[in-house]
């Protein structure tokens, strides 16, 4: 089994509604993984003209989505960390899918802002190096509902400190194995979902 596939069929939650106020950790990696973005060198990362799109294009998002704040984020090699803070239900959707979407996405949810993000990146990249239409990002995205203020905070360190840790990263080409901060932070995230689950069956 493609592992890759199983993951991106199960990330969204499907009764979850993705407008709704809120904060979530989301990560998206370039297509097959592609270093494009740059490199890190001694713990810092050194955005490549690509890599500096893909920034500016990040932090343009405010602009284009006025329920939208940015708060922690990070760009590296292949992937893009960041923290979406979706402040009100209403929003306005701004730079169009090169591609139609193959599912419903409701305007201003998380999904949209993602996919106009990617879009926007795409549709640069591809008129700056003269490749229309070629592939830039992985299908899909991986996101995260935080829930309290420790995975807040964690999830900030975390982002931080990720060129720091480029050596162990799960999407480095020539990583050279698991890091453990990156497993500790996971395994408290699930443990906040399932706190908060509990909590919501009472």
């Amino acid at each position: 089994m493609n592992s890759d596939h199983h993951r991106r069929r199960s990330i969204r939650l499907p009764e979850y509604d993705y407008t709704q106020p809120g904060a979530y950790f989301v990560t998206i990696c370039t297509h097959q993984r592609e270093c494009l973005f740059g490199e890190v060198m001694e713990g810092e990362m050194r955005l490549s003209v690509w890599g500096e799109v893909a920034e500016q294009c990040w932090r343009d998002i405010p602009a284009h989505f006025s329920h939208v704040e940015l708060d922690a984020w990070v760009v590296v090699p292949n992937h893009i960390h960041g923290i979406i803070i979706i402040t009100d239900v209403v929003g306005a959707q701004h730079a169009a899918p090169l591609q139609p979407p193959r599912i419903n996405v409701r305007p201003g949810s998380l999904g949209a802002i993602v996919r106009s993000y990617k879009s926007a990146v795409t549709k640069r990249i591809n008129e700056l190096r003269g490749t229309p239409g070629a592939a830039v990002w992985q299908r899909n995205y991986w996101e995260h509902i935080i829930r309290t203020e420790r995975a807040l905070e964690a999830i900030r360190r975390y982002i931080a400190e990720n060129p720091l840790r480029w050596e162990l990263d799960r999407y480095n080409p020539e990583t050279g194995g698991r890091d453990p901060r990156a497993v500790e932070l996971w395994r408290m995230l699930q443990d906040d979902a399932r706190a908060m689950a509990r909590q919501e069956e009472r």
